[in-house]
């Protein structure tokens, strides 16, 4: 079967789950998402744990009922094959898979069953897939779903009408699918629930385009055993890209965020992308106040970070707690101000590229999403960043971007190239504004560039390639000749076309000139006058 009728099937499933929910009136509730991604994940682990059985077990491989077969092996055999298994893989028990659920549908009290056997799968494999909160509590992997319906005579069967829409798709035959199947279907799990919404801490959502080209420009030649961060990682977007860039096994992930969605978000990227490793190490916290991932008493640092931080956000709360001097290094440029209204449009990404900037190690490179504005500010917190990053030999370059990539935004964005190893300089200024085509996404206007598009950006970077109009290639001297700024388009060439004329030709020329401005004088004149007139009536009135 192709890779589309897999997709598509998959898809279906997504949304015969999402019509469950809408027919026992959870549609668009604020616990759907977590029905809906816990139920689908899962079925992912149970047709996986299948598929990694078979792989060790020829009789199971060869069986049709590889379930039927193994309830007949004794307890010691089926603890070997446990044991044999990857240890970043989900472990179930006989009494915890989907046939036996589906079997058991009809029971009394189905619902407890349910809820029970998937809190029981949580709790066998809570090492492995919980995620930590800053205080170091843990998050486990299943809540008791049946209980977000408030009509307990209906719970039953609505976790029936769940188990029915499981049994009829396998995702076995498409384990061997990589990044890009994977990312396709988290996007569409998903897509309905990563909206800004405009809370306090609305998840950020990367368009796959720039995530692509930020991972492409990172990750430009073949590294291994690297660490990768992202301090305020939403959904995992970014790091997945990059990660795959890199190549999931040569590569371990860090990330903090504040939103409990998003740690969950991330958890299920990680875990459709092979890089469960690296689920002890998603942290639910404050990164700005209270930075989880340490060696010792100082911050750890890391090879590759990328980041879409929040742009503003009323941090008031804690601003205090930042002015100590334990900050100071970390904080080099400053801290915004709490202004006297608005608070919630106080600068917080400017404390998210300070703390970037500590946290990379001594050869890191980082990639950061800034609103364009940044690049040319002309004093404040933002200058003092792009101070420090010309004159201590840091910046790679700027991609400025189309407006309205973000469908969420109507801000102007840029993408900032941090690498401390950078120290010849060459750095590349890129004004891709005029890229990309715009369509409608629901309300909004959106821009959308094509894979060229994509290729053509990557590729002009890497090279170091000045194109007019398009990039430029300049030094760190260049950068502080124009009071530090970042933006391609101060230092493009300004051409002026001479075209050679006819001594009578010129003196046409002058005469038309000539006649325009004696034109424009008596209209000025004329217009005068009026004014006068009309102000003198109304004196003598």
């Amino acid at each position: 079967m192709v890779i589309q009728d897999f997709t598509s099937q998959t898809k279906e499933l997504i949304d015969n789950l999402k019509g469950v929910c809408t027919s026992y009136g959870l549609g668009n509730d604020g616990n759907e998402f977590k029905i809906i991604t816990q139920v689908f994940l899962y079925k992912f682990m149970n047709d996986k744990f299948g598929y990694e059985l078979k792989q060790l077990d020829k009789k199971l491989h060869q069986s049709d009922n590889w379930e039927q077969l193994i309830a007949a092996y004794s307890v010691n055999d089926y603890e070997m094959l446990l044991l044999r298994m990857n240890p970043d893989s989900a472990k179930l028990k006989r009494e915890h898979f989907l046939s036996n659920l589906h079997n058991k549908q009809n029971q009394e009290e189905f619902a407890k069953f349910f809820d029970d056997t998937l809190r029981d799968i949580a709790f066998f494999n809570n090492d492995i897939f919980s995620v930590k909160t800053g205080t170091g509590a843990k998050i486990i992997l299943f809540d008791e779903i049946s209980n977000f319906i408030t009509d307990s005579t209906q719970r039953d069967n609505f976790c029936r009408a769940l188990i029915n829409q499981l049994v009829n798709f396998s995702f076995e035959r498409i384990f061997e699918q990589k990044f890009d199947f994977f990312s396709t279907i988290f996007e569409y799990l998903i897509k309905d629930y990563n909206k800004d919404g405009g809370g306090k801490y609305a998840e950020y959502y990367t368009p796959h385009a720039v995530s692509k080209i930020m991972a492409s420009i990172l990750v430009d030649n073949p590294v291994s055993n690297v660490t990768c961060c992202d301090p305020s990682a939403g959904s995992g977007t970014l790091l997945m890209n990059l990660a795959h860039a890199i190549g999931e096994d040569r590569c371990t992930i860090y990330s903090q965020d504040i939103s409990q969605k998003s740690s969950s978000m991330l958890r299920l990227n990680l875990i459709l992308n092979n890089l469960v490793h690296s689920i002890q190490n998603i942290i639910q916290g404050n990164t700005i106040l209270s930075p989880y991932h340490k060696i010792g008493e100082g911050l750890m640092t890391f090879d590759y970070i990328v980041s879409n931080p929040p742009f503003k956000l009323d941090f008031s709360d804690y601003h205090a707690d930042l002015n100590t001097r334990k900050n100071n290094d970390r904080f080099f440029a400053g801290i915004p101000n709490i202004p006297n209204k608005d608070k919630d449009k106080m600068s917080i990404y400017l404390l998210f590229i300070q703390h970037i900037m500590f946290s990379l190690s001594e050869k890191g490179k980082a990639a950061v999403v800034v609103p364009t504005g940044f690049i040319t500010a002309q004093s404040g917190i933002e200058k003092k960043i792009r101070e420090k990053l010309v004159e201590e030999k840091m910046l790679r370059g700027v991609v400025s971007m189309p407006s309205n990539i973000f469908a969420t935004t109507g801000t102007n964005v840029s993408v900032l190239f941090i690498d401390k190893d950078n120290k010849k300089g060459d750095i590349v200024l890129m004004d891709a504004s005029k890229l990309g085509t715009t369509v409608k996404e629901g309300k909004n206007q959106k821009t959308l560039l094509s894979v060229e598009e994509e290729q053509l950006i990557i590729d002009t970077f890497n090279n170091h390639k000045a194109v007019e109009n398009f990039t430029v290639v300049v030094s760190f001297d260049q950068i502080r000749d124009k009071n530090y700024s970042f933006s391609a388009g101060q230092y493009f060439e300004v051409k002026i076309e001479y075209t050679d004329i006819t001594p009578e030709e010129f003196e046409t020329k002058m005469n038309t000139y000539k006649t325009n401005l004696d034109s424009f004088f008596k209209e000025s004149h004329q217009l005068e006058e009026e004014i006068k007139k009309q102000l003198g009536g109304l004196i003598y009135e």
